[in-house]
């Protein structure tokens, strides 16, 4: 069993050291630029191929019937593993991946991204 008397240094040590963590959510980081978060789709570029359904590795996406007569993407984030597959895959560039990471939501299925 070590001595309280050579830990004690070390831990007289580490009350004056800057802490290694920041106090969220009073205090937040900028994200890396290179965030894979929440996913922006937009509806004008879209064209309807099925691409980004087709391409998802976990499922999420998933092309859903609209009232316009068209099937446009729906990506439900609690399947999502933030891969960006569909955004690489979209001829037309209509699914944009964003620094949004801060997803908690009460209930499965509130956490849809939509046209």
């Amino acid at each position: 069993m070590r001595m309280p008397g050579k830990m004690l240094p070390k831990i007289v040590g580490f009350v004056f050291k800057k802490p290694a963590t920041v106090l969220y959510p009073k205090e937040r980081l900028t994200p890396p630029k290179d965030l894979r978060g929440k996913m922006k789709f937009h509806k004008d570029r879209c064209i309807s191929c099925g691409a980004c359904a087709r391409d998802c590795p976990s499922g999420a996406c998933t092309m859903q019937p609209k009232s316009d007569g068209k099937k446009r993407p729906e990506f439900d984030l609690d399947f999502c593993t933030f891969c960006a597959q569909c955004a690489e895959s979209c001829p037309k560039d209509a699914i944009e991946m964003t620094a949004e990471f801060e997803l908690a939501h009460y209930r499965r299925g509130e956490a849809v991204v939509k046209e």
